[in-house]
């Protein structure tokens, strides 16, 4: 196979798992246009049409998709036997794709990314900022990043962090006008901004619990998002409660920009977990940031 067929086939992958030519395009770092004459050069050679193309989606057809469904895990080979060839290496080396939420990236990898680089300098992090649940394989990614509760069974997880708790947060202004929660029961009658995730439409539960009691409440509110730092905003500016990671909020309580409440009814739960599915051969790079980023007991 020649090395311009190997480069169509990989750019037709990516299309296809992407089902976007521009989220293609800049995983594959090459411009909109030069994709698609790679995937026009591609059908004409093959004498097939591949793809379906519409101006808001793109898709496999029956011909794509056969292709598609023996391209894929024999690209999967090629690739784990590169990574292979890494364990020859003296030192780990390559990129790490890694999804995780924008939280995660600033609590654990930007911190240590000095260190990490001086360390490593043949290892290039990859870091991809997605509060939505994404399939981690599908995408390209080699490892993600999500709170223990959310990690699937079925893959291999690794501890970042210690335990977490939630917080319940609101702003002075909004708290002039508004008497504070004594149980999560009252939230019922509060105004709450809310989270929703772009994966599957579903709102970000409010859970609490305090001794043998747990529940979880359905609040409403002038502004629903599905990115944590516009919501962070909009609690800022007094549109309502929010629920989030303590540790997004501690500097805004601390300086009295935020008034945390219900803080009995938040109990810890498992912290940030790196995972990764168990079928895939691990490279020296990932294990490398594993080994340098996971939590360890102090």
């Amino acid at each position: 196979m020649r090395g311009t067929e190997y480069a169509e086939l990989a750019a037709f992958l990516a299309i296809a798992e992407e089902r976007s030519f521009r989220r293609a395009a800049q995983r594959l770092r090459m411009s909109p246009s030069a994709l698609s004459h790679s995937m026009r050069e591609l059908e004409e050679r093959l004498g097939a049409r591949l793809l379906n193309r519409t101006t808001r989606s793109v898709s496999p057809t029956e011909a794509g998709a056969n292709m598609f469904s023996r391209l894929s895990p024999a690209f999967a080979e090629i690739a784990a036997a590169v990574e292979g060839v890494q364990h020859f290496r003296d030192r780990p080396a390559g990129k790490v794709r890694l999804n995780m939420p924008r939280a995660a990236a600033e609590v654990v990898f930007v911190p240590g990314s000095g260190r990490f680089a001086q360390q490593y300098p043949d290892i290039r992090l990859e870091l991809t900022t997605d509060d939505a649940f994404v399939d981690i394989v599908a995408k390209g990614f080699d490892a993600g990043v999500r709170l223990g509760e959310f990690v699937q069974r079925d893959m291999i997880s690794v501890r970042l962090t210690s335990d977490v708790r939630f917080a319940v947060v609101a702003s002075p202004s909004y708290f002039a006008s508004h008497p504070r929660p004594a149980t999560p029961r009252d939230l019922h009658d509060h105004a709450c901004v809310n989270f929703r995730f772009a994966h599957n439409g579903e709102l970000f539960p409010w859970r609490f619990a305090k001794g043998s009691e747990s529940l979880e409440v359905s609040v409403d509110g002038p502004i629903t998002t599905n990115d944590a730092n516009v919501s962070l905003a909009a609690a800022l500016e007094g549109a309502g409660l929010f629920r989030t990671l303590e540790t997004q909020v501690s500097a805004q309580i601390a300086d009295g920009r935020l008034i945390r409440v219900l803080e009995d009814w938040c109990p810890f739960y498992p912290g940030l977990f790196l995972y990764y599915p168990s079928r895939r051969q691990m490279s020296p790079a990932l294990r490398a940031v594993i080994d340098f980023f996971r939590f360890r007991e102090t």
